[in-house]
């Protein structure tokens, strides 16, 4: 049992998805893993461990934001020796050419957080996928006949921003999409030495303003989950 996971050891797979929302945790347990059990809802952070295929597989909510991700990510590892986590989420196209329910594999993570200036001061650090995760999602894709793209996403720590042509910057630069929690689970993986990758489906453009209604976008992240639990297996 750790501060914000009430599970007892054992409980949680060494594999675990990361979605933010608990109800996505939930919704991927009841509707991917046979015989889920609910190990945690302290804070309503729900958190489950079933099976995929016959391995064990957890699932666990992390909130929004790095600061809250970075909570469980911590606590999953050094608590109760998770080795391979996999961020399921949402993202915002930041190219014209990533449309609604894109899959986006996650190679590399700027960031507008200063997470990392207190550890590497006057330098830049960057946070990376892990490549043999990152090699086994892309081949599992190509194997499926899944379109992906792949590249550099930037992890915000604001989702309504003042300057709402910002997103334009880190576009010229090649940046793929925008979602908030990516650079700080790279960041933590490499700290303890674990496997990290994450894995986005387009929910919104800021290129079109186009957006998946909020019913649709649990219902339409299946493609995304089946990547994530066949790269885990």
């Amino acid at each position: 049992m750790s501060t914000h996971i009430e599970a007892k050891k054992g409980e949680i797979a060494d594999s675990v998805l990361l979605p933010g929302d608990p109800m996505r945790a939930r919704w991927i347990a009841e509707t991917f893993l046979d015989q889920p059990k609910l190990y945690n809802d302290v804070r309503g952070m729900l958190g489950y461990t079933g099976s995929y295929k016959g391995k064990p597989v957890s699932v666990q909510g992390t909130g929004m934001g790095i600061p809250s991700a970075l909570i469980y990510c911590h606590e999953l590892i050094n608590d109760y020796g998770v080795k391979k986590l996999i961020r399921v989420g949402s993202a915002g196209a930041y190219q014209p050419d990533i449309n609604l329910r894109d899959i986006v594999i996650a190679m590399a993570a700027s960031t507008t957080s200063g997470i990392n200036n207190s550890r590497f001061i006057n330098a830049d650090y960057s946070p990376t996928a892990n490549f043999e995760l990152f090699m086994k999602a892309a081949l599992y894709a190509k194997e499926h006949n899944i379109p992906i793209k792949a590249g550099n996403v930037l992890s915000s720590d604001e989702f309504y921003e003042d300057d709402f042509d910002s997103y334009k910057q880190w576009a010229e630069f090649g940046v793929l999409c925008v979602e908030m929690e990516a650079a700080g689970l790279y960041t933590i993986a490499a700290k303890y030495n674990v496997q990290a990758l994450t894995i986005l489906t387009v929910s919104d453009s800021l290129v079109t303003k186009k957006a998946l209604p909020a019913d649709e976008r649990e219902t339409s992240f299946s493609t995304m989950i089946e990547i994530a639990l066949n790269t885990l297996h």
